[in-house]
C-alpha cells in the first residue's frame, strides 16, 4: 500500500489504542472507512484520538448484545489513523479512518470516558506497512464477482472494478461486499494479497452457487 508521509513508522505504533466494535464494519490496511460518530463514549474516543496519534482500532463483535460496544469481540482487527474530520451541526463527528496495520489483542484495559481501550500487539502484522505483493488469480477473481453481483441484486462500476490495481480492488471489495461477521473476519486474517483474494474468491463462488440453489428451488 502507498504510506502517507505522516503515517507512523513500526516502533510508533501506539501499544495501548482505543476501539470501536461495530458489526459487519471491515477496515483493511490501505483502505479507507468513513465513519458518522454521534454517540457521546464515541464522541469522546475521537476528541482523545485527535489530542493524541489520531488512532483508533476496528474490531468486529463476534457476538450479538444489547450493546454493540459491550460485546465481545474478535481478537483480531485493525488499527485506523484519522486522516479527515468535520463537524456537524448537530453534534456529530464525520471522520476518515486510513488502514494502517492489523494487531492482535493482549489484553483489554480500563475504559475511558465510556469507550474501550485495548493493548495491541502488531508484531505479526509488521509487513502491513509495506506494499502489498504477490500474485492474484484476477480472472477468475472477477468472474466470481460478476456471478455474485448477479445473484445477490448488487451493481457495480466495472470501468473502475477493471481499472483498480490488484491490492486496492481486493481491500475495497473486501471493506465494502456484504459478506457476514466471519467471512469479513477471515478477510481480515488472511495473511497476504494473495491469502486474501483467494479466501474471498471462494467465498463469492460459494454464496452466487447457494444463492442459483435457492432461485431454481423457489421456481419449483
Amino acid at each position: 500500500m502507498s504510506r502517507s508521509p505522516f503515517d507512523p513508522d513500526f516502533d510508533q505504533l501506539p501499544p495501548e489504542i482505543p476501539i470501536f466494535p461495530l458489526p459487519g464494519v471491515l477496515l483493511l490496511p490501505g483502505g479507507r472507512l468513513p465513519l458518522n460518530v454521534f454517540e457521546p463514549r464515541y464522541l469522546a474516543m475521537v476528541e482523545d484520538a485527535l489530542a493524541g496519534p489520531r488512532a483508533i482500532g476496528m474490531l468486529q463483535p463476534c457476538e450479538e448484545a444489547d450493546d454493540v460496544g459491550a460485546a465481545r469481540t474478535y481478537d483480531t482487527g485493525c488499527l485506523g489513523r484519522i486522516t479527515a474530520f468535520s463537524e456537524t451541526e448537530d453534534g456529530r463527528y464525520l471522520i476518515t479512518l486510513s488502514g494502517l496495520v492489523r494487531f492482535d489483542v493482549t489484553a483489554e484495559l480500563s475504559q475511558r470516558q465510556g469507550y474501550r481501550r485495548v493493548a495491541a500487539d502488531y508484531g505479526r502484522f509488521r509487513s502491513d506497512l509495506e506494499q502489498a505483493g504477490g500474485e492474484i488469480d484476477r480472472g477468475r477473481l472477477l468472474q466470481a464477482l460478476g456471478d455474485y453481483f448477479d445473484a445477490n441484486g448488487i451493481e457495480g462500476d466495472w470501468d473502475a472494478i477493471e481499472e483498480a490495481e490488484n491490492e486496492a480492488l481486493v481491500t475495497s471489495l473486501a471493506m465494502i461486499c456484504p459478506f457476514a461477521a466471519p467471512e469479513k473476519q477471515a478477510l481480515l486474517e488472511a495473511m497476504t494479497l494473495p491469502d486474501r483474494a483467494e479466501a474471498m474468491t471462494a467465498i463469492m463462488e460459494m454464496s452466487a452457487h447457494d444463492g442459483g440453489d435457492d432461485e431454481r428451488a423457489a421456481r419449483h
